[in-house]
């Protein structure tokens, strides 16, 4: 019985048919026939009505809007039978298959909320732009919203985790993907975004053995491991090859975004210096050394008052350090966003900047009473390094 309810995975990767192609189409038959397809989401034809309406923007408020639209059709299916257009994807892990427009077309409608606030040329820069995310937690949300917003067709993740259900308070999956590795659940969640992605999963993490390969062809990288001694060597890698590092600390309720421009400037230094100590040192370090490293490089003075308790209190009142969902999306917005603008060539300040929704909705926050007792909570976490 144990062994019946062992988790298992199924592949990760959808398999797309091109049902014009013999080939295609009977091994596409063939899936029916072992019944491996429960499901099927066919609304190829409103897609293709979403296609007229984008590229005839002028005709959509017209009264001879529905005429043209039913000759556009009509003109379509004269061609061919619309089950023999566009693309058949088969995701194995859900046993379904969903009718979508080739790639051109279906990257046209996906991204057309989008036009104006991102032209076209922004958003073939965002699309080409290849970027590898490290850490999956934060990392699951910038890499989603990044294909949410049409970037990123190439994409490479890495973790060595699986999911737990302590992980779901902020990682943007359902309780299917539990026992899942984390890789392979972002991957599923990019492919239903984006079908056409290419997503090249790291399970291990980073590793000395595979940094090389996940660097290659990179654009640029987006650090979300919690190790300290992985973080330097990403930099290492990031100042090696010379391309931008962007991260993004999920702090309570506030987003700390550093980016680093190695690829403007060779010689930045890593963590903005806040933390000076070598790969070496880092691997060495023991857990009381650690999380002194890990608060000076997020700063005393941008945690909020629950979260130094919060970090007192591990090990007596709570396992881990505590994360929210909230700013792990957060996070995602913000840092999606300096990738956009880095694709684009467009200036992104190269340093530090703090996003805390306390200091932006509580209207209590900067009084003088809550000054003094967030200060009183950092010169009490200061004094656990002190002993």
């Amino acid at each position: 019985m144990d062994q019946l309810l062992k988790p298992t995975t199924a592949e990760s990767k959808p398999t797309l048919f091109f049902l014009k192609n013999k080939e295609d189409k009977e091994a596409f038959e063939n899936l029916f026939k072992k019944d491996c397809i429960k499901h099927i989401n066919d609304d190829y034809k409103e897609q293709l009505s979403e296609l007229f309406a984008i590229e005839n923007p002028k005709l959509v408020f017209s009264p001879d809007f529905e005429n043209k639209l039913e000759e556009y059709l009509a003109k379509v299916q004269k061609k061919s039978p619309l089950s023999e257009q566009g693309t058949w994807v088969y995701y194995p892990w859900l046993s379904r298959v969903v009718h979508v427009l080739p790639d051109k077309e279906f990257q046209k409608v996906r991204t057309a909320r989008n036009k104006l606030l991102i032209t076209d040329k922004e958003q073939q820069a965002f699309y080409n732009q290849v970027i590898g995310v490290a850490g999956l937690s934060v990392g699951n949300s910038v890499a989603l919203t990044t294909i949410l917003q049409g970037g990123s067709k190439h994409i490479k993740i890495a973790d060595h985790d699986i999911l737990e259900l302590s992980n779901l308070n902020r990682i943007r999956v359902g309780v299917d993907s539990l026992a899942v590795p984390k890789v392979e659940a972002t991957a599923r969640e990019i492919y239903l975004i984006n079908p056409y992605a290419i997503v090249e999963v790291f399970p291990n993490g980073i590793t000395e053995e595979n940094i090389k390969d996940f660097f290659k062809g990179l654009d640029v990288v987006v650090d979300e491991i919690d190790e300290l001694s992985k973080k330097h060597l990403l930099r290492q890698y990031a100042q090696k090859n010379r391309i931008p590092l962007v991260s993004g600390a999920d702090n309570a309720d506030q987003a700390v975004v550093d980016i680093e421009r190695y690829d403007l400037d060779k010689n930045t230094k890593f963590f903005h210096g806040k933390i000076t100590a070598s790969y070496e040192d880092l691997q060495d370090m023991d857990k009381f050394e650690t999380g002194k490293n890990i608060a000076q490089l997020i700063g005393l003075e941008n945690h909020e008052e629950r979260m130094l308790e919060s970090l007192q209190a591990m090990g007596k009142k709570i396992a881990s350090w505590p994360q929210l969902g909230g700013t792990a999306m957060l996070n995602g917005a913000a840092v999606a966003y300096c990738l956009r603008r880095i694709a684009n060539k467009q200036s992104v300040i190269g340093k530090r900047t703090v996003f805390a929704l306390d200091k932006a909705f509580d209207p209590e926050f900067m009084s003088q009473k809550s000054k003094k007792r967030r200060k009183g909570a950092i010169e009490a976490f200061k004094k656990i390094f002190k002993k």
